[in-house]
């Protein structure tokens, strides 16, 4: 079965669907994504490093999960799914944003160019992870996490810094629920 993503316009309105790496080709398709955070209960960031079997950005240490909702699947349950699906727990989550990014793979050739949407839950389980699509997974302070990616971001996904900075309340303490 083929893969496809919801093509959007600028303020989040679907104009179309394509098929998953055909959008993640250069120039790139601007299409929702959502990019997942959990937290312990101790405020600690679930971190996941990307199995080197994935198509783009592989190796690098990212958010606790991402992925795209389907065509006809509602974000947050987009974001359960893939959770339950990369990391094996389960989590409610709450939306808290979007933004837009256009972030280049230059190993792959492939592009991002998302409307990302950000979720955050807590969760206190230990992950099982899917070695498909994770190879492995840290819990970290989000306040250092955000000071390591701004002195260098060698090692992570290029969405994880731009998704802190947007949503400050992810890493400073505020963050609630």
């Amino acid at each position: 079965m083929t893969e496809r993503v919801i093509l959007v316009d600028e303020t989040d309105v679907e104009v179309g669907t394509e098929e998953k790496l055909a959008a993640h080709e250069a120039p790139g398709k601007l299409h929702r994504a959502i990019s997942v955070f959990v937290f312990d209960t101790s405020g600690q960031m679930l971190l996941q490093r990307r199995s080197s079997a994935k198509h783009h950005f592989r190796g690098l240490w990212g958010n606790t999960a991402c992925s795209h909702p389907r065509p006809g699947e509602e974000t947050l349950a987009a974001g359960e799914r893939r959770l339950r699906e990369e990391m094996g727990i389960e989590a409610s989550l709450e939306a808290v944003g979007w933004f837009i990014y256009f972030a280049e793979d230059l190993e792959s050739a492939l592009v991002e160019h998302e409307l990302d949407h950000v979720l955050v839950g807590v969760s206190d389980d230990d992950p099982r992870l899917d070695l498909r699509e994770v190879d492995a997974f840290d819990r970290v302070d989000p306040g250092t996490l955000l000071d390591r990616l701004r002195a260098d971001e060698t090692g992570f996904v290029p969405w994880l810094r731009v998704a802190m900075e947007a949503f400050p309340a992810l890493w400073d303490g505020t963050r609630t629920g």
